[in-house]
């Protein structure tokens, strides 16, 4: 068996790549698996150091949107996971170009390329951000898509382009939509390890608005774990939710933080809010539960305890992001 695993070297997609590499995923203990990424500033081989010694692993640095290399990848390979994205949102807020161009375009190529090759399983994997904002109850995956920044519409686009794939040709196309990660290797821009780190240096983290935004807490095991269920029976043509089950809001989930790095309050430093912020993020994971068993299995306050762990004995990996980046924040 081969998988295409595009993003491969990025938080989520280099999770779930060591997880099939160390045979937490049965159906692919023989598979050979071959990332596909850009390696932009948030993906890196160092990601893939663990298991780069892996015979069943090639790594092939390129873009989605080099229709020729992807068509050439794509011979052979039964099923393709396409986590390759730009996702971070105030990013897409400066501009919003990228996102369009890799976001969009660049899975209509892969989408395209798949058809063309006959593979026989496609997981476009996405975001909960598409469907907007929701104050009260969860989101059921048939929820009209509202988003609300660039990059959320960026998403929504690519899964109405995959829907339109299954319908239209019939490829068999699945899309996740998850709430928010957090785990080890997530590039520092990103809200948990960017204040993990910056309290890890002394420096005080940023607060947007009045901290009552409402976010649920999916670590990338679970996450990965959810995708793998889709990928292996997951109906065609279907969307799955997957999500946490851990809502807090931004002041909630600060105040752990600070805690677990033995801080005060005093780290803190409101800051003006983000534009078009959503206020509160809700997925119903009920249909994945009910058709596939999924579960979250890792406890949040273990998993923040081990996530914050990982930052303050893995220096060596974060620094020079950080010093590359200008990610300080204070």
């Amino acid at each position: 068996m081969r998988v295409l695993v595009t993003g491969g070297a990025g938080f989520i997609g280099s999770h779930y790549v060591r997880q099939a590499l160390s045979g937490a995923y049965p159906g692919l203990d023989a598979a050979e698996l071959v990332v596909l990424d850009k390696l932009t500033y948030a993906g890196s081989e160092a990601n893939l150091a663990p298991v780069a010694d892996d015979p069943r692993l090639r790594f092939v640095r390129g873009d989605i949107l080099d229709a020729e290399l992807v068509s050439g990848l794509m011979k052979g390979v039964d099923l393709v996971v396409h986590f390759a994205a730009e996702s971070h949102v105030d990013r897409s807020i400066a501009g919003s170009a990228d996102f369009v161009l890799t976001n969009v375009a660049g899975t209509q190529v892969l989408l395209q390329a798949a058809l063309d090759a006959g593979v026989g399983k496609v997981v476009h994997v996405s975001t909960d951000e598409v469907y907007g904002s929701i104050s009260e109850g969860s989101w059921p995956e048939e929820h009209p898509l509202e988003p609300n920044s660039p990059y959320s519409a960026s998403k929504a686009s690519s899964d109405l382009l995959a829907r339109s794939f299954h319908r239209t040709y019939g490829l068999p196309v699945c899309v996740t939509r998850c709430s928010n990660n957090y785990g080890p290797y997530q590039f520092p821009e990103k809200l948990i390890p960017l204040f993990v780190t910056n309290l890890l240096d002394g420096r005080p983290v940023p607060l947007y608005g009045d901290g009552l935004n409402v976010r649920d807490w999916l670590h990338v095991d679970d996450h990965c774990h959810g995708i793998q269920l889709v990928a292996d029976a997951g109906r065609a043509g279907e969307v799955y939710n997957i999500g946490g089950g851990t809502e807090l809001t931004n002041t909630e989930l600060t105040e752990r933080l600070l805690a677990a790095v033995g801080v005060g309050w005093d780290m803190v430093r409101p800051v003006e809010d983000r534009k078009g912020h959503d206020r509160r993020y809700s997925v119903d994971i009920g249909k994945i539960r009910a058709e596939l068993g999924y579960r979250p299995r890792v406890d949040f306050d273990a998993g923040l305890a081990d996530t914050v762990r990982w930052y303050a004995d893995n220096r060596a990996w974060w620094e020079p992001l950080k010093e590359r980046a200008a990610l300080a924040g204070g």
